[in-house]
């Protein structure tokens, strides 16, 4: 319930946001976002069961298209 009421405020509050729906579950919160208003990027969950599914996505590159077109500035993704 909390997630959902998490989902539901921002995407109703907010526009522009990029949400990355990975997995099943992850999915079905769709219903709660506006896709007019935000991107919705879906793709397998990255778990040993699916990631040959979640690799080559491109979520991170995507994500980051998305923000550099929208004038913002890119997350380095990397992990030090």
């Amino acid at each position: 319930m909390f997630t959902d009421a998490v989902i539901k405020t921002l995407s109703e509050h907010k526009s522009g946001l990029i949400f990355l729906l990975w997995g099943r579950f992850a999915q079905a919160k769709e219903i709660l976002i506006d896709g007019k208003r935000h991107h919705i990027l879906k793709s397998a969950h990255p778990s040993p069961f699916s990631a040959t599914k979640f690799f080559g996505c491109k979520h991170f590159s995507e994500t980051n298209r998305i923000l550099e077109s929208e004038g913002f500035k890119p997350i380095d993704w990397n992990i030090n």
